[in-house]
């Protein structure tokens, strides 16, 4: 890309960035107001009052008491901090509930769960992400201490009934969490209102700085410490708290509430407008989720018979920042788990990219990547063995990763 050219963000489901209005009101905790929240001269009680704020702030746009926010150092924290206070607090219950879908800060700790011998069960969803409900009703018993979901996927965007599913578990006695990332700051929140136990949040999925997240604990809850330290968060997380950053996703969080329209109006006619340019000017294109249940900023869009790593390169290019739905960037042949749950052909999950848009996206942007798509994927299938003319080649019978020998990834 050349230096002149405007970039075109449209990966803000992986990272946000920072608001100027959210840097400019952490500045100061960077220079002047430096003290430490915890002591008791002027200097540190500004800290804590500032501290104080952040924390009304960002229930507000929970719809929570400041006293049942927990700040943390990001999402990841916070998801490993609600699994582990779950199963400490229920030494005698060995058994946890999540999905086949869920992103690798929970996914990591089933592989870990299962090796200290845990009973994990992964419920599945539907060919568009969706989830089995009944699946996930018979996953619930007597010996499950915490049942633990995305509440929009973050792949597709596709959104599980979090309320429904809390509910649920807390007719039978279960502790239910939820994974807020993709959805804090996009869709109406209202935790008070729901039987959720748990709920993580990092700060920057919502142009916030990253190292700074939350974790909602509802008031009630049993609850085990996963940083040890001092008194800090009312004894739920040891550790100096991060002023600038908890000044910073306080702002955020207002500014979050005060587009929250926006995202839900003009960003989800933006998203669906691409998506339907691209699907419309290229053949061999599928959406990847459920059109009518997901986060209004993200598409995730298969393109057959080409390699997803491939698409971004060109793009990159072009200057358009998107991500892929393919793990081959690991050095795996396997394409995304969440894909393959759903029961995506590999022709297409290989080629899998998501688009995921924010309030600061144009119209004219979107026209730009509408164009830039067509000619990059009918260059990279005429590259294709497994393409030939206008169409798929007859002989596709190599198209597999399960047997290795995959030669859309070249492995």
């Amino acid at each position: 890309m050349s230096d002149d050219k405007k970039l075109i963000y449209f990966d803000n489901n992986a990272t946000t960035p920072i608001h100027p209005e959210v840097l400019e009101a952490m500045l100061p905790f960077f220079g002047p107001k430096y003290g430490n929240p915890s002591s008791m001269y002027p200097l540190a009680m500004a800290s804590a009052a500032e501290l104080k704020k952040g924390r009304e702030k960002t229930a507000a746009l929970l719809g929570c008491e400041p006293r049942e926010v927990i700040f943390t150092s990001c999402g990841t924290e916070s998801d490993n901090t609600a699994i582990w206070s779950a199963l400490r607090t229920q030494p005698d219950r060995r058994h946890f509930v999540t999905s086949r879908v869920e992103h690798p800060a929970i996914l990591s700790n089933v592989t870990l769960l299962r090796k200290l011998g845990y009973r994990v069960t992964e419920v599945g969803v539907d060919e568009k992400g969706n989830l089995l409900w009944d699946q996930f009703i018979e996953a619930l018993t007597p010996d499950t201490a915490l049942a633990s979901f995305l509440w929009a996927n973050n792949e597709t965007g596709v959104i599980f009934p979090i309320e429904k599913m809390a509910e649920a578990c807390s007719e039978r006695g279960i502790l239910f969490h939820t994974d807020a990332v993709q959805v804090a700051g996009k869709i109406p929140l209202n935790l008070a209102k729901t039987k959720v136990d748990m709920l993580s949040v990092s700060g920057h999925k919502l142009n916030a700085p990253k190292g700074i997240g939350l974790l909602y604990l509802r008031r009630g809850v049993k609850y085990a410490p996963f940083m040890l330290g001092g008194h800090q968060e009312s004894g739920h997380r040891g550790g100096t708290e991060n002023v600038p950053y908890i000044v910073g996703l306080g702002r955020a969080c207002e500014l979050a509430l005060a587009h929250m329209e926006d995202e839900n109006t003009r960003v989800r006619d933006l998203r669906d407008h691409l998506e339907a340019g691209i699907i419309g000017a290229i053949p061999y294109t599928r959406v990847n989720g459920d059109p009518a249940n997901r986060v209004p900023n993200t598409t995730n869009i298969s393109f057959e018979y080409v390699e997803g790593e491939a698409i971004l390169l060109h793009l990159a290019a072009a200057g358009i920042c998107a991500s892929s739905g393919s793990a081959c960037t690991s050095g795996s042949l396997e394409p995304s788990h969440v894909l393959r749950a759903m029961g995506v052909p590999f022709t297409a999950a290989h080629g899998s990219i998501r688009l995921s848009l924010s309030v600061s996206n144009t119209a004219e942007e979107v026209e730009t990547v509408i164009k830039a798509f067509p000619p990059i994927i009918a260059k990279l299938r005429e590259m294709s063995p497994f393409w030939k003319d206008d169409g798929p080649a007859k002989d596709n019978s190599m198209l597999t990763c399960e047997t290795g020998s995959c030669q859309v990834c070249g492995g």
